[in-house]
């Protein structure tokens, strides 16, 4: 096998990297200001597109460009298929939910995302360094449109079976998602999302001796010790997204900002109770409260229900409710420039490195 350094190198020269550390895409997290500091610095930016129409892709794309001709890469969810509805237990979560916030209308868990194949078509007009997935793979019609446009793919995983299938679908690199991670859990199959939680010091060199692709390490890295420890356990690369959020060029809410600095590894708890879809956040009040009440409705008809919620808990910096993604490493996150932390963590990295 390569060694880190020569991984590293390599995987910096296919994707126009100077330093191996990409931005996590972080939906309701974004920062354009932040992405282009990181690209700038040598990593890749990123946009979680989750929730963006093909319009909003498109303009971001087009500020990036403007200001930045560094790599960056956008994320889209594979769509799971409809959820099964039931009225009576949608209505004990929005009982529930009143506690918390506004009162919760019925209609509120018709909420659905935008249109997917609109969403990988802007992608594929914007033309970035690279796409991310995650929660399953494209189509092959998506795939060979990403190709066309040479445009690579990052597909996330969370098993070796994913990794297996991400591959076969065409994927040029791995993203290796350790339980460490702050967000929503990239699970092909939703129901298996808290059975498989494996870390990432297991989760690499497994995906690393047997898969073929390079391997992103995701989860809890935070510093140089995690990013020189992913890379010698075979990745060849890193992503980063909870250290980003105290960035000075972040757009969090000061409440959940300041929370990351002070959280513990164990108060950071895996939930369905914000979209339905199994996620680590800040365990807050409302996190707690959740796991003795109402199962949540699926993805995403939760969403759906808390939308108005966390909207109205942003507003008030409010960390009892707010949807405070975080990872196990959140109190290694620092207030400081993006490019200053992209020099630290990597001068560190490099004087661990053999």
């Amino acid at each position: 096998m390569p060694s880190a350094r020569e991984r590293a190198t390599e995987f910096g020269k296919r994707f126009g990297l100077s330093v191996p550390i990409l931005e996590a895409p972080m939906a309701g997290a974004n920062s354009l200001a932040r992405s282009i500091a990181i690209a700038d610095a040598g990593g890749m930016g990123g946009m979680g597109a989750l929730l963006s129409p093909p319009q909003e892709i498109a303009d971001w794309a087009k500020d990036f460009r403007a200001k930045s001709r560094g790599a960056y890469q956008f994320n889209l969810w594979i769509p799971d298929p409809p959820p099964i509805r039931d009225a009576r237990a949608e209505a004990a979560v929005r009982a529930f939910l009143s506690q918390w916030g506004p009162e919760v209308p019925e209609e509120a868990g018709n909420a659905t995302p935008p249109n997917f194949d609109a969403q990988w078509q802007a992608v594929v007009a914007a033309r970035p360094t690279a796409v991310s997935s995650i929660m399953g793979v494209f189509s092959e019609k998506a795939v060979r449109a990403f190709k066309d446009a040479d445009i690579a793919w990052f597909a996330t995983v969370t098993t070796l079976a994913e990794a297996r299938l991400a591959k076969a679908a065409g994927a040029d690199a791995i993203v290796a998602q350790g339980f460490e991670a702050g967000g929503h859990r990239g699970a092909f199959k939703n129901q298996n999302a808290e059975r498989q939680l494996i870390g990432l010091s297991a989760l690499i060199p497994r995906l690393a001796d047997n898969i073929d692709l390079p391997v992103i390490a995701t989860g809890g890295i935070a510093d140089g010790r995690g990013i020189a420890a992913a890379l010698t356990l075979g990745a060849s690369a890193v992503q980063i997204g909870t250290a980003f959020l105290r960035s000075t060029e972040a757009q969090t809410p000061a409440a959940w900002s300041d929370a990351l600095a002070t959280t513990e590894p164990e108060d950071t708890w895996t939930t369905r109770a914000f979209s339905g879809r199994l996620a680590r956040a800040i365990a807050t009040d409302y996190v707690r409260a959740a796991a003795e009440g109402p199962k949540p409705a699926p993805y995403p008809v939760q969403r759906g229900f808390t939308a108005r919620m966390n909207a109205e808990a942003k507003k008030q910096n409010d960390i009892r409710r707010i949807q405070a993604w975080s990872g196990q490493s959140a109190w290694m996150a620092r207030s400081e420039p993006a490019a200053d932390f992209m020099k630290r963590v990597w001068g560190e990295a490099e004087r661990l490195l053999p």
